[in-house]
């Protein structure tokens, strides 16, 4: 069970950070973190897979900021910590509201269909050993999100792999994980494949 200050799926989730600093021109990275919640890695890296396949994973070091936060906040979970620490600079990071309320809009209908196919199942994938090793596996795609700002539309592969590991890390749902799994094995051929 999620637990009361942190979204309990997508749908959720997107509406906390479409609520986020109504009116200003630009929302920080801070403030997303604050409304998804700082005690619960699935809705982070859900929140950042998300990002990554908005328009805002176009705009230049955003895939390499993405990567850097998943890399932090992944690195936590297998050290054992309980909260999210992420240093200022990175927090104080800003991304246009206006763009990522676009994209924020047109995931409400895919955010939908997964809340409705989610649910516990296979959970041996998604606790214990299993946590850890989607968590190493995360670090791993945190680490190749750099390159992905070179090749067309990798970031938005990694985002899906990224956004499908937090959705099956809030829901309990290891069927999505192997999903996750799937997309994970694909980015790196995709990049080796671009770049020779």
């Amino acid at each position: 069970m999620a637990e009361a200050d942190e979204p309990a799926n997508m749908e959720q989730l997107l509406a906390r950070v479409e609520q986020v600093s109504p009116g200003a021109r630009y929302v920080s990275v801070g403030r997303m973190m604050d409304a998804v919640g700082r005690r619960s890695f699935g809705p982070v890296l859900l929140l950042v897979g998300l990002i990554l396949i908005t328009p805002l994973s176009g705009l230049p070091g955003m895939p390499t900021l993405s990567g850097l936060l998943v890399l932090i906040t992944l690195s936590q979970l297998l050290l054992g910590h309980e909260h999210i620490w992420l240093p200022d600079w990175i927090l104080r990071r800003e991304v246009p509201r206006a763009r990522l309320m676009r994209g924020l809009t047109l995931l409400h209908p895919l955010a939908r269909l997964l809340d409705g196919i989610s649910q516990p199942r296979l959970t041996v994938l998604v606790k214990g050993l299993g946590l850890d090793v989607m968590a190493v596996v995360c670090v791993f795609l945190g680490f190749v999100m750099p390159v992905t700002e070179i090749i067309p539309f990798s970031a938005s592969l990694v985002g899906v792999a990224l956004m499908a590991f937090g959705l099956a890390m809030i829901a309990r749902d290891g069927l999505i994980a192997l999903f996750a799994w799937t997309l994970t094995l694909t980015t790196p051929v995709l990049i080796l494949v671009n770049l020779v």
